[in-house]
């Protein structure tokens, strides 16, 4: 497991009976390109359904800037902040969207998701026009 374990703190989901989703976007992700040292920014989009926990908003902030002088590649930080959430909610699904500004003349978009086994999302609702 990595530094998240003494950062990410976690509450009781006050309705663990309902499929509900919980989003947070987080515009000011920052972290170092692991090849050139210069700083690499992006917007996070999480979603998640939590099952027995919920992440708490001020531990969430302290361990997201917890990456701003580390070096990771895109790729890599995504996966691993999501594995690190996913270790401390133990939710029934959590998607992770790190939208990185242009480098190089390249946006880079990176998804990542977990899904408890045999979790099975709600249906989508259509109500009438």
């Amino acid at each position: 497991m990595t530094h998240a374990n003494s950062i990410l703190e976690t509450f009781a989901n006050p309705a663990p009976e309902r499929d509900y989703t919980i989003r947070m976007t987080i515009p000011e992700f920052s972290c170092l390109c692991p090849k050139t040292g210069q700083p690499d920014f992006a917007t996070l989009k999480l979603e998640y359904v939590p099952n027995e926990r919920c992440v708490e908003l001020k531990s969430m902030k302290l361990y997201i800037w917890s990456f701003r002088s580390r070096g990771a590649f895109h790729e890599s930080v995504t996966n691993e902040i999501l594995r690190d959430l996913v270790d401390a909610t133990r939710p029934r699904f959590m998607r992770l969207v790190a939208e990185f500004n242009v480098r190089g003349g390249i946006y880079t978009s990176v998804v990542a998701e977990h899904r408890q086994p045999g979790w099975v999302g709600p249906s989508p609702v259509t109500l009438p026009q």
